[in-house]
């Protein structure tokens, strides 16, 4: 076996194992930070013209909720939960989207 890797592997492209494995650290170091920084970030969403409002944190903890009184209507009830989960969705959406952004720079297969 030559010093440059296993034969006919052609030494991972001329690159030595340890130039891989500090290769492999930075990357990892760069997504752990892009993560922390994505969870420190908040997104938020409003339906129904305003009327529900909701905030979320990058890790896709829900942190803030309003309502507007005038969408309360105890006779229909629907309507508000409708306005709520559809703004919740769209805030969770655009973590996940901001997620595949910042992490599909690492173009790694299978991570996204």
């Amino acid at each position: 076996m030559s010093k440059r890797g296993f034969p006919g592997m052609g030494g991972f492209g001329g690159m030595n194992i340890n130039q891989l494995m500090k290769e492999a650290k930075k990357m990892q170091a760069d997504m752990e930070k892009s993560q922390t920084e994505l969870a420190l970030k908040e997104f938020d969403s409003s339906t129904g013209g305003g009327a529900v409002y909701v905030k979320v944190s990058g890790n896709k903890e829900v942190k803030e909720i309003k309502i507007k009184k005038e969408v309360v209507d105890p006779e229909d009830v629907e309507m508000l939960q409708d306005l709520i989960l559809s703004c919740v969705n769209e805030a969770l959406r655009k973590v996940d989207s901001a997620q595949a952004q910042e992490l599909g720079k690492y173009n790694i297969p299978g991570l996204m």
